[in-house]
């Protein structure tokens, strides 16, 4: 009797849910990541065992360039950051208009100019403002030296601003619990004061930086590092 041949086909797979899983999974990564702050320098970091985080909304971070330029910044917010150029620029007597507060206040990452420079530092952006006389010997960011230091005052004015930011924060959020389950006190959200210096930099002019916060009673500075592992024991 003779055998009949059955026609040979190749098996299908059907790639729908597959593409469907990928787009969730990309939608989901975009939406819980936490982009990079775009900063207006790069700053090499010294290595060390420390496991403490950045705190994402309580930080003043004064940062230190290879070429010991100052830069500055303070989170808690648009709206504190527009109380406190508010007071940077009734002291310095620099006439702000409302475009100019709102594009500080949205600027993320840190800035380095002098209030007499602030109104055409925020006129760049975020590429300009990177290249702002950064080929210029004599810039030095934020002045912060003992005949003109108004690092100080940013951070004397970010100092008092952000421990108001820290007491409303507290009431709203005091019945949550934090990262571990322990409940939240009050010292979590509290300002907290951070240098972070390239491991190159002039050690004159971190210095002065570490001075600043001295003239203001501010001892419990954080130093930013990198991220090694502990020796073995």
């Amino acid at each position: 009797m003779a055998e009949i041949s059955k026609p040979k086909g190749s098996p299908s797979i059907d790639m729908t849910p597959m593409v469907d899983l990928a787009f969730l999974l990309v939608t989901f990564f975009m939406l819980a990541a936490n982009f990079r702050t775009d900063e207006p320098v790069d700053i090499s970091i010294p290595s060390s065992i420390g496991d403490k985080e950045i705190p994402p909304k309580t930080a003043v971070l004064v940062s230190v360039d290879k070429g010991g330029r100052i830069y500055f910044d303070v989170k808690g917010g648009e709206e504190v950051r527009t109380k406190i150029l508010t007071d940077m620029a009734a002291k310095y007597k620099v006439q702000l208009g409302k475009e100019e507060i709102a594009a500080f206040s949205h600027m993320s990452g840190s800035f380095g100019c002098s209030m007499r420079e602030l109104q055409q530092y925020l006129a760049l952006d975020g590429e300009g403002r990177k290249k702002y006389r950064r080929e210029d010997p004599a810039f030095v960011g934020i002045p912060s030296d003992s005949t003109h230091n108004e690092l100080k005052d940013w951070i004397y004015f970010s100092k008092n601003r952000m421990l108001d930011y820290g007491k409303n924060q507290y009431e709203k959020e005091s019945g949550n619990k934090g990262p571990n389950g322990e409940p939240l006190k009050a010292d979590d959200f509290k300002p907290k004061f951070i240098l972070k210096a390239d491991m190159d930099a002039e050690y004159v002019r971190t210095k002065q930086a570490i001075e600043t916060f001295r003239d203001l009673d501010i001892n419990n500075l954080n130093f930013v590092t990198s991220q090694e592992a502990a020796p073995v024991r």
